[in-house]
């Protein structure tokens, strides 16, 4: 199993397109995190979510624990085959995304010129990036 796991960075959910159910977040270059790298993080087919709007300590995105999941699926009415696709956001377990197997693409911000997304515009681009998947 992979996580993702990007600490000390703002990230912010930046869009979600409900007739495609995707859902976005994004953690851009700051001096403050002393960070200069741009990272977007993707999960498709959304079927339910609870999010905060910023994540101020970073992401740990991770499948639910089997403890977690049961939690989650007596409060939302979830199905035993939607452990498979329950994503933890956060290491406090206080975002989570049922949806497909989360993805993202990091870059060096400088790099990018004009691009304001990985995600759009033709892959792979023409500087250097990084990507994955959380299994």
């Amino acid at each position: 199993m992979t996580d993702f796991i990007r600490t000390g960075r703002l990230f912010r959910v930046v869009g979600f397109n409900p007739s495609h159910r995707q859902l976005f977040l994004q953690s851009e270059a700051t001096l403050i995190d002393r960070t200069s790298t741009h990272i977007e993080v993707y999960i498709g087919h959304v079927r339910l979510m609870l999010l905060q709007p910023y994540y101020r300590n970073g992401l740990h995105i991770r499948r639910a624990s089997p403890e977690e999941f049961a939690v989650l699926a007596e409060r939302h009415g979830l199905e035993p085959d939607d452990a498979a696709n329950t994503w933890m956001l956060d290491p406090d377990g206080d975002s989570f995304v049922v949806g497909s197997n989360p993805n993202w693409r990091e870059a060096e911000y400088a790099l990018m010129g004009g691009r304001e997304s990985l995600y759009a515009g033709p892959w792979p681009p023409d500087f250097p990036t990084v990507s994955g998947s959380v299994f």
